[in-house]
């Protein structure tokens, strides 16, 4: 009798006896069968697909999703405040339409850009032999810590023909790329390298294994990331300013400050709520239903690098570029103005005194949005269904908002339902919570939907009840990424401006409204310190991220 084929004599492609696949241990796929599942879209996430949630995470979720939609309500009331009709008539306008060829034009080009360089960056140091690669990824995440109207000021100042398009695309990418090279390298880092092994076994080329098997299971983090710079595209406002490249945003801020009528600028607002469900429910469908978590603890040991011989020049080239345009160029320019500029005239006192309240306001605003983000990020991540979807569209909803039209919504609460919190620091950390919370509900799934559903099912089947299923499985699993989104938005928390103008208390400064400031009056020596003490401070954070990652 002829015996079965040997794993080097069985054909390309040919599947693996079925003890050999049982010798994979308990609970764990083999390497083969789990590249079969990913190649043909079978891989589901096992478990929670049709399980309601359980009410210790629907009901904060529903809290946080209610909060998160407060901006909203005002919206409603401002936009429908002189008719349906005028409203239309603002909607519908031709400059309506040529906000949005705009908006959305750009908005393409900075997710493309970021996603060749954030995906190339965390592909070179988290998978090839790439000289400093620690060191590189930690350098490419810096941008976090330099504001977009920093960015822009510095290349406006060296070369004033940037002014348009082409600045505000240049300034928004070279600031939101660490968006996707944070969740991409932190994805590749977690996935089992076992599955390109076994795709390289049976035949796949390098190129093939990674189009076919690792670029799937990138996916969720690159897709993730791509939707925060999207949303933050659409809400930016310091870089478009100072381009002068009209966007809604910047059409929705002149709108304020131009007349009593908010009706425009809230209308123009509910354009910008539009196209972010659009762009959450676009991003939802691109994850597919694919699982991405290990069923089993798989291989033991990390990817071996790639060697890159002859690419490694070009390689280093890349990272040398991005590194010098998105950090040093900034950094020159800034170090210019600082020497201009005179120490003597320099408040140390009042440097200090406004660096600590925005310590103190950044990290409290950080602290409220990781806890309104912990249950809808799990939900999103464990639960499938139109009820977990619309929790985590609700939670972007006031991020593609301009922080004035957020700050104004919570002044309008305020006002008629909260006096006492009305100019008090509670209702700017807030417009923080609302502002900021798709960054860590980003980073709460991501980190969820990597640890194994399964270990839930265990622990639920040894009867822990929901909250402790959370409190001692999913917390500390997804901890790390968790403290991680809570980092990003305590860095973006910082750099925050709009809302911050307008809802900080009565003689209370931030290191962004100064800098603001000082550089709209024309000051640029004198703004100098405020920029260099707030990128230095968001560089903390920026660096830990980076060093988390390596």
């Amino acid at each position: 009798m002829r015996t079965s084929p040997s794993a080097t004599e069985r054909p390309a492609g040919a599947a693996a006896p079925a003890g050999r696949e049982r010798a994979a241990g308990p609970g764990q796929a083999s390497p083969a069968r789990s590249l079969r599942l990913t190649l043909s879209g079978r891989a589901r996430t096992p478990g929670t697909a049709g399980r309601r949630p359980p009410l210790v995470l629907l009901v904060p979720a529903c809290l946080a999703a209610v909060f998160a939609l407060l901006p909203l309500g005002y919206l409603a009331v401002r936009a429908l405040e002189r008719g349906p009709a005028y409203a239309w008539d603002v909607v519908s306008d031709e400059r309506t339409r040529d906000l949005l060829g705009r908006s959305l034009g750009l908005t393409a080009v900075v997710v493309a850009a970021c996603l060749v360089l954030g995906v190339s960056l965390a592909w070179l140091t988290a998978r090839t032999a790439l000289p400093g690669a620690r060191a590189w990824s930690v350098l490419a995440t810096l941008p976090l810590a330099v504001p977009s109207y920093v960015t822009a000021f510095a290349w406006l100042s060296a070369a004033p023909g940037l002014a348009g398009f082409g600045g505000a695309a240049l300034a928004m990418t070279l600031v939101s790329f660490p968006y996707v090279l944070l969740p991409v390298t932190a994805a590749l880092r977690g996935i089992d390298p076992a599955q390109e092994e076994a795709a390289r076994s049976l035949g796949h080329g390098p190129l093939r294994t990674f189009v076919r098997v690792t670029l799937p299971q990138l996916r969720p983090a690159a897709g993730g990331g791509a939707l925060l710079v999207a949303l933050y595209t659409l809400s930016d406002f310091g870089a478009v300013s100072l381009m002068r490249y009209d966007t809604f945003t910047l059409a929705i801020h002149t709108s304020y400050r131009a007349s009593f009528d908010r009706t425009p600028a809230a209308a123009l607002s509910v354009v910008l709520v539009v196209m972010t469900v659009a762009l959450v429910a676009a991003e939802a469908r691109t994850r597919g239903r694919a699982g991405h978590a290990r069923t089993g603890r798989g291989t033991a040991r990390p990817a071996v690098p790639v060697a890159l011989g002859r690419w490694r020049p070009p390689a280093l080239l890349w990272c040398t570029t991005v590194v010098a345009v998105a950090v040093a160029f900034p950094l020159a320019v800034l170090g210019y103005w600082l020497a201009v500029g005179s120490s003597a005239t320099w408040d140390l006192s009042g440097l200090a005194q406004t660096a600590w309240a925005t310590l103190g306001v950044a990290a409290a605003g950080a602290g409220l949005t990781t806890l309104l983000a912990l249950p809808v990020g799990v939900i999103a991540a464990r639960h499938r269904g139109r009820g977990a979807r619309l929790l985590e569209q609700a939670a972007y909803a006031g991020h593609a908002l301009p922080g004035i039209t957020v700050a104004l919504a919570l002044v309008f609460f305020a006002v008629r339902y909260a006096y006492p919190l009305y100019q008090q620091l509670p209702l700017l950390i807030c417009a923080y919570a609302v502002l900021f919370l798709p960054l860590a509900v980003a980073a709460t799934r991501a980190a969820v939907i990597q640890a194994p559903p399964v270990l839930d099912d265990v622990a639920r089947s040894l009867g822990r009840r929901p909250w402790q299923v959370l409190r001692e499985i999913t917390v500390p699993l997804a901890a790390p990424g968790v403290a991680a989104g809570a980092a990003l938005t305590f860095v973006v928390c910082m750099k925050e401006l709009p809302a911050t103008l307008l809802l900080r208390p009565t003689g209370m400064d931030t290191l962004a409204t100064r800098l603001w400031t000082e550089t709209g009056a024309g000051s640029f020596a004198a703004a100098a310190p405020y920029a260099a003490a707030l990128i230095l401070l968001a560089a903390v954070p920026s660096y830990l991220l980076g060093r988390h990652r390596t």
